[in-house]
């Protein structure tokens, strides 16, 4: 019974996540109901929706007011902008809902940078207080929340970014809205990706909504085989190379010789793809287990031949997403816009605040006007800044998307530089059209390197932190101890490789495995459940490890 009180009361204690046995629990009652109302389309939704929204409560207590707020206004707003044939009408109200939604995700996740970007600008002292947390003890005259800290919902910038879709959409005429507000709730809160995606657009998910449900074998066969692949990637190619070695090397990086800070970074690479691909493969599993499709996230990223083709195959609805709603807007590979400048002088403002370092000061400040220079005399290369710009900027807002700080930014500009110089390297370079087997193993391995090391940005957790990484890879590589270092840690090291070498298999094998399970007989699939489990219990950490990026 305790157990039960556990699974259906809120506890940050007992999160429902997909590691968690009362997860598990949780699925099977909810899976079991489903069972019995998926035949109608009306009371499916709506069952879902409730859910969904339990499980989010499970998730995050009190902040599921966060997630109705953004449901009530979007639906609302989306169908007052169908209804109108005036286009500045529908203008106003799509700039409305997005202005709305980033304010939420701003006030949330970027309360405490602004805060010390405005004291580093002005030399004042101001610190974050929670006004909507007060607001909320005034109403109810309890004290529920704490206001002298904005903590973070979980999954804000998931579902942000799903309902500024759903407006958007509508007003570009490539959607009709949802007549219910409880179908429109379901898609916003669809609980299998609420908290981590992937980010699901409206364009693709609302037309499932209206559809009779329909489970097939396929959908079973390819639901479990997910399921268990996620399970899989992030207990054992995530959680147990991070407990056992990389959590220790990133916690004191100066204990440790440079040679280990790095073999941290390669695990790392490792770490985060088992942690997020692993999350949306049991996302993706789930939702098919109930009918639903969600979009594909991951295709094999580290076989990526250049930056470019990384992002292309990493977290593919966020790439997309910015693509389509930022870049392009902004004015994408064709031209600049009045926007584009005037980000790119607060991003480049802000950067010279944090840092006040003259020499970049001076460096940035010499750039532009070189750059402002040639663009006046010379019309291609007043476009190249343009679209270069443009580039950038969707790099420098994905990598603050990712966390409200600095070194996100660097870590996203990083990212961009490597877009940029690639695009000019390939049409130069004497590799690009040649196929041979060597030639591309080259391109995949300079790729994988610098999008490992870039990620010191993305773990660090400060810029002190990182640059002692970098003193020890700088000063004290200390290569005699590698092979003892090596030795002592083999089984982390073996389980890297196996990790490293099942991604990097053929994309042919790997449709063989599933296509084997899937015609495999029913007790097969019940033995390699068992199996998987038993793995997982083995790497089990009694240790809470959440997911990566439920920060985000």
């Amino acid at each position: 019974m305790n157990r039960l009180y556990d699974i259906f009361t809120f506890s940050e204690d007992f999160p429902l996540i997909f590691t968690q046995v009362n997860f598990w629990i949780f699925f099977a009652v909810a899976y079991f109901i489903f069972a019995l109302v998926y035949k109608k389309v009306p009371l499916r939704n709506s069952y879902l929706f409730i859910v969904s929204v339990f499980f989010y409560y499970k998730t995050s207590g009190l902040f599921i007011g966060i997630l109705i707020f953004s449901t009530l206004v979007d639906f609302i707003i989306g169908r007052s902008i169908y209804k109108s044939n005036q286009n500045n009408k529908r203008l106003v109200l799509v700039t409305i809902s997005v202005c709305i939604n980033l304010f939420v995700l701003c006030y949330f996740k970027y309360a405490y940078f602004f805060t010390d970007a405005f004291n580093s600008l002005f030399d004042t002292n101001y610190e974050v207080f929670n006004v909507l947390a007060q607001w909320g003890n005034n109403f109810s005259n309890q004290n529920y929340f704490t206001i002298d800290k904005i903590i973070l919902p979980v999954g804000i910038s998931f579902y942000t970014f799903q309902t500024i879709s759903y407006t958007v959409d509508i007003y570009r005429k490539k959607l009709k809205p949802l007549d219910s507000i409880l179908d429109f709730g379901f898609y916003v809160s669809f609980f299998p990706q609420l908290v981590a995606g992937p980010i699901v657009r409206a364009e693709s998910f609302v037309p499932q909504i209206s559809k009779p449900t329909t489970l097939t074998k396929h959908h079973f066969d390819t639901g479990t085989y997910l399921i268990l692949k996620g399970l899989i990637k992030k207990m054992l190619f995530a959680d147990f190379i991070a407990m056992h070695f990389l959590d220790r090397v990133f916690d004191s990086p100066e204990m440790f010789s440079g040679f280990a800070n790095i073999m941290a970074m390669v695990g790392y690479s490792l770490q985060i793809y088992g942690d997020f691909s692993g999350y949306t493969d049991i996302a993706i599993g789930l939702a098919l287990l109930m009918g639903f499709e969600l979009p594909k996230n991951f295709n094999s990223p580290y076989k990526a031949t250049s930056t470019g083709d990384f992002w292309k195959r990493w977290h593919i609805s966020l790439s997309t997403w910015l693509r389509d709603y930022l870049y392009v807007p902004l004015g994408g590979n064709r031209s600049g816009s009045i926007a584009s400048y005037i980000i790119l002088s607060i991003i480049l403002l802000g950067c010279m605040i944090a840092f006040r370092d003259m020499y970049f000061i001076y460096t940035v400040l010499s750039i532009s006007l070189i750059l402002y220079i040639l663009s006046l005399y010379n019309y291609k290369v007043r476009n190249h800044i343009n679209t270069n710009i443009n580039l950038m900027l969707t790099m420098l807002i994905g990598g603050l998307w990712h966390g409200a700080s600095w070194k996100f930014v660097i870590w996203g500009g990083l990212n961009g530089i490597g877009l940029v110089v690639y695009k000019y390297w390939r049409k130069i370079s004497p590799y690009e059209f040649k196929s041979q087997w060597y030639v591309r193993a080259w391109k995949i391995l300079i790729t994988f390197i610098f999008i490992t090391f870039t990620r010191i940005y993305f773990r660090g957790e400060s810029m002190d932190h990182i640059s002692r990484w970098y003193s020890q890879v700088v000063n004290n590589m200390d290569w005699s101890n590698a092979l003892s270092l090596l030795t002592h840690y083999q089984a982390v090291f073996w389980i890297m490789a196996i990790g490293y070498i099942t991604h990097w298999l053929p994309q042919t094998m790997k449709d063989s495995i599933e296509n084997l399970y899937s015609k495999s007989p029913v007790f097969v699939k019940i033995a390699l459940g068992v199996f998987t489990g038993v793995i997982c219990y083995q790497a089990f950490s009694s240790d809470f490890q959440p997911f990566i990026y439920f920060q985000f």
